[in-house]
């Protein structure tokens, strides 16, 4: 009984108190990873399809175990930034931009818009990273062109 006692004591004579629960339960929740998670992802993503440093993003925020689902793209981090040197080579004026960031747990789902150039309508990509202790170290992919003409009125972002 004196411990709720003082427990309600100090919750109304300690004003930051209540916050401080907060924050231990938020990181006991993982919610902060999540987001954390998710930053590293979209810092990745940025370095390496926007600003065209693949070896760069690689090599800081890709883990030295990288799993690879898409079929055509062998496991490593040195295959995914010995393609996309030369792709960047090749497309310049390549451009992804990321339409929803989705976590759970240790999962971080990127929508994105990649186009090869400004004429280029592009190719909708939905990109599942897997984070582990700070390291991007398994990716899946799905990707669809943008068609030129729909059946539906909707797009596809």
């Amino acid at each position: 009984m004196k411990r709720i006692l003082l427990s309600l004591v100090a919750l109304f004579f300690i004003p930051s108190l209540p916050l401080a629960f907060m924050a231990v339960s938020e990181a006991a929740s993982g919610k902060n990873s999540v987001e954390a998670n998710k930053k590293l992802v979209r810092d990745f993503y940025e370095m390496a399809f926007n600003g065209h440093k693949p070896t760069e993003a690689a090599k800081k925020y890709i883990g030295s175990k990288y799993i690879q689902h898409n079929p055509y793209v062998p496991d490593g981090p040195e295959a995914f930034y010995n393609y996309f040197e030369g792709h960047f080579k090749e497309h310049p004026k390549s451009r992804a931009e990321i339409k929803r960031i989705i976590g759970e747990g240790d999962l971080v789902v990127l929508h994105v818009n990649s186009k090869q150039d400004e004429k280029d309508r592009g190719r909708a990509i939905v990109d599942i990273f897997r984070v582990e202790n700070g390291k991007i170290v398994e990716h899946w992919d799905v990707v669809q062109d943008v068609p030129e003409k729909s059946a539906n009125t909707n797009t596809m972002f």
